[in-house]
């Protein structure tokens, strides 16, 4: 593809039509020239062709990623796991030779930008993640509005050409999100502490309850152990690539609730409210200044 993206004339395929990725796809209906659906799921393919979500799909691995169907895909965007988009990368070169603008949508970007930046000149490449999602995963679950509004960061690399940077931003303007650009290795930091560590302390939660109080839940217990119902092969490949910058999170965590626990252990009531004022406080200021409207 020539410089100068334009996003109504792009042909743009999608690895992986789940949430994410079938989110993405209903999204970007009607915006591009055309969608392509690859999944290794064939009744993921079916509806993503029955609701019309892509305009064609097909098996990955693929030759349709790069002669199939009389066409070859202008941009592709790898919306799989961490860990499959880890093992998909150096396959590429074997199906595309093409010039093509390559994106993932990756939960942590660090890895997954180093394994990018070693394909052939021929894929211009940018790190992406939009920050958003559910529990519930799937293509039946995917919605045209779930990027609406939300933070959707770009970690651009050093061979990133401005003709990819121009195409993600053109299709995060086109999906409703805003765009955030930062390096990989701060987008990993920062997410260890907003994303993965939440999940952790959710799960933690949830295997910590004992059965027998079930009975007696309520919306403050579901809201704070809401993430242990992601499915544990997402988190993984997430935690594994960020292990570092994960443990870091969970050792910080330790250290503020080490404190609460001391002072309530030794009956510092004075020092444990002044403890919970703060954090009522850093709460306040991160509702305010967030993004998003709801955490």
């Amino acid at each position: 593809m020539e410089d100068g993206f334009q996003l109504q004339n792009a042909k743009i395929g999608i690895v992986g039509l789940g949430l994410m990725g079938g989110s993405l796809a209903k999204a970007l209906k009607g915006k591009c020239d055309s969608l392509f659906g690859f999944d290794t799921h064939l009744p993921t393919l079916e509806v993503g062709l029955a609701t019309q979500t892509v305009d064609f799909a097909s098996t990955f691995p693929s030759p349709n990623l790069g002669e199939g169907l009389g066409v070859r895909v202008d941009v592709l965007i790898l919306a799989t796991p961490v860990n499959i988009i880890l093992d998909i990368i150096p396959t590429l070169p074997s199906f595309i030779k093409h010039k093509c603008i390559l994106i993932d949508l990756g939960s942590t970007k660090n890895s997954i930008v180093e394994a990018m930046n070693q394909l052939p000149e021929n894929f211009e490449v940018i790190g992406a993640h939009p920050i958003c999602g559910k529990e519930k995963l799937g293509l039946q679950n995917a919605d045209a509005n779930l990027y609406q509004s939300a933070p959707f960061v770009i970690t651009p690399t050093k061979r990133t050409t401005q003709n990819a940077k121009s195409a993600v931003k053109q299709i995060i303007s086109a999906v409703g999100a805003t765009c955030i650009e930062m390096s990989a290795e701060e987008h990993d930091q920062a997410l260890a502490f907003t994303s993965h560590l939440p999940f952790l302390l959710s799960s933690a939660l949830a295997q910590t309850l004992p059965k027998e109080f079930i009975n007696f839940i309520g919306p403050g217990f579901r809201s704070t152990s809401r993430l242990a119902g992601t499915p544990s092969h997402i988190m993984l490949g997430i935690l594994q690539s960020n292990k570092e910058n994960v443990m870091q999170a969970i050792q910080s965590f330790r250290a503020s609730l080490n404190e609460i626990e001391e002072n309530l252990q030794n009956e510092n009531y004075a020092r444990l409210e002044e403890l919970l004022n703060q954090t009522r406080f850093s709460y306040q200021e991160i509702t305010k200044n967030s993004p998003i409207s709801s955490l």
